[in-house]
């Protein structure tokens, strides 16, 4: 009964089993850097939309009615308004 070793095995067969286990790490390595610059396009996308996202809400915040002024000068024009009216004119 004979036992295979590495001493007693093709070098042969040993360098193509080396070289198809090269290109299999080869090919994993490619595709785990493409599957990274995928994710590291997709996180910059992101940040450009939330960048873009934050300007519009500074744009709407500083663009709204200044409800809280308005209501007071409301407030004021008819207190005035009413005071002119009680005093009979």
């Amino acid at each position: 009964m004979m036992n295979r070793t590495a001493e007693s095995a093709d070098p042969a067969s040993v360098a193509l089993e080396l070289a198809e286990l090269r290109r299999s790490v080869d090919v994993g390595f490619a595709t785990t850097r493409g599957d990274l610059a995928l994710l590291l396009q997709r996180a910059d996308q992101t940040d450009k939309e939330l960048a873009e996202h934050d300007a519009r809400i500074h744009v709407l915040e500083r663009a709204r009615w200044p409800l809280p002024s308005i209501a007071a000068l409301t407030g004021v024009s008819s207190l005035c308004v009413a005071v002119w009216q009680a005093s009979g004119r």
